[in-house]
């Protein structure tokens, strides 16, 4: 066998060890920012981070192997994001918040059962969806400016290493400024030191028994459902149709949902289709012959199970890292997909109006009957398009 047929054969592997790589590296964070910002303590937010990955890790390698298709899963990163912009105004605490993750776990499971509830779900216009996901990542595409102001030391080669990798490494861009952003905790705590004795360091296990609070389940577990079914569910089953593959989307409903079900007393908040890491597990770089692309996939799978251990020393290195430097690489890896979603939200001009009252609603942090901006934005606008579509409607009628 000749090397270029030993190297053909080893692209999906090798592909699949990038896909979790990046997929892990670039948005891990987001996960840890999210637990924290609805009650979790430091052990809770890397119970999570340890459930989710352990879960959609087995899950990848479950879907990919009974449907020789390389189907790739994903915590819920714009998920997180909206837990992280809620912040001060969430007082149901932890147990709460687990309750509505078991929702959004129901949710899902029932989406793939009921073919309705999904075209429901894709019947919200597009640009009220991406108002609403543009308005909860705005929190955290913050973070990289306040965190100059904070600790600009440390931020600035982050953001330099940033910058000119996504000029040269794109794909690597996000891994290579959390590197950077590593080494910048890592030299201030040499300085400054740092009290990390209680802290954990092991991935571990700390279950919540959850509470079923109105206001958590129709401000978190709503919003949380939408955000992550039309900003990952959907957009992941077209990634997967543009390279020839078709989504069985029961049994990846199924999956997801029940995944979702079991990381959630752990503290997982959302498991979900891949959108953009699905690519690299299903493009051309994954090999020329389409039908063991899969195997890249499998091997994702298992390279999340090996990552997962890294749960409790991330959880660590966020809760003991200055001026929200981990919050900064957050926002850099979220900050295509907010410029994505404002792009989407307002370039049709008969949707701008209702668009940008979701974007503010959303944006604001505030509630209502104890209810966060993310479901009012969704409401809103929904109300304020049905009102100026309806006018319009009638004055076309009438011409």
């Amino acid at each position: 066998m000749t090397i270029t047929a030993h190297t053909r054969r080893g692209q999906p592997i090798v592909a699949g060890i990038v896909t979790a790589l990046v997929g892990f590296t670039s948005s891990f964070a987001v996960v840890i920012a999210g637990l924290r910002a609805v009650g979790a303590t430091a052990e809770q937010a890397a119970s999570g981070l340890l459930a989710l990955t352990v879960v959609f890790g087995l899950g990848i390698v479950v879907l990919s192997v009974r449907t020789r298709a390389p189907i790739t899963l994903a915590w819920s990163t714009p998920g997180a994001a909206m837990l992280v912009s809620m912040g001060a105004s969430y007082h149901a605490g932890w147990p709460a918040a687990v309750g509505a993750f078991l929702v959004v776990g129901v949710l899902i499971v029932v989406t793939g059962l009921v073919p309705a509830l999904g075209e429901a779900i894709s019947r919200i216009p597009t640009p009220i969806a991406q108002a609403m996901l543009a308005g909860v990542l705005l929190t955290l595409c913050l973070a990289p400016m306040r965190s100059l102001v904070e600790a600009p030391a440390l931020a600035l080669p982050v953001l330099v290493i940033w910058l000119v990798a996504t000029r040269w490494a794109p794909r690597w861009a996000l891994p290579l400024a959390l590197l950077t952003a590593l080494v910048a905790i890592g030299i201030h705590v040499a300085i400054a030191g740092a009290d990390v004795s209680s802290a954990t360091w092991t991935p571990t296990l700390a279950i919540t028994v959850p509470e079923f609070d109105a206001a958590a389940v129709i401000g978190i577990g709503v919003p949380l459902f939408i955000v992550t079914m039309a900003s990952q569910n959907i957009p992941g089953v077209a990634v997967l149709s543009s390279f020839g593959y078709v989504t069985p989307w029961r049994a990846a409903m199924t999956v997801t949902g029940v995944g979702t079900l079991l990381a959630a007393p752990f503290g997982g908040h959302a498991i979900n289709l891949a959108a953009l890491s699905a690519a690299l597990s299903a493009g051309e770089e994954a090999g020329p012959d389409r039908s063991r692309r899969w195997m890249a996939a499998v091997t994702a799978g298992f390279s999340y199970l090996v990552l997962a251990v890294l749960s409790g020393v991330l959880v660590t290195i966020a809760t003991i890292a200055p001026g929200g430097l981990i919050e900064a690489v957050a926002g850099l890896a979220l900050l295509g997909t907010f410029a994505a979603a404002i792009v989407g939200a307002f370039t049709a001009a008969d949707t701008r109006v209702p668009a940008a009252l979701t974007f503010i609603a959303a944006a604001s942090g505030v509630t209502f009957f104890g209810i966060g901006g993310a479901f009012w934005g969704l409401v809103i606008g929904l109300v304020a398009h049905g009102v100026l579509n309806s006018g319009r409607r009638h004055a076309d009628a009438e011409r």
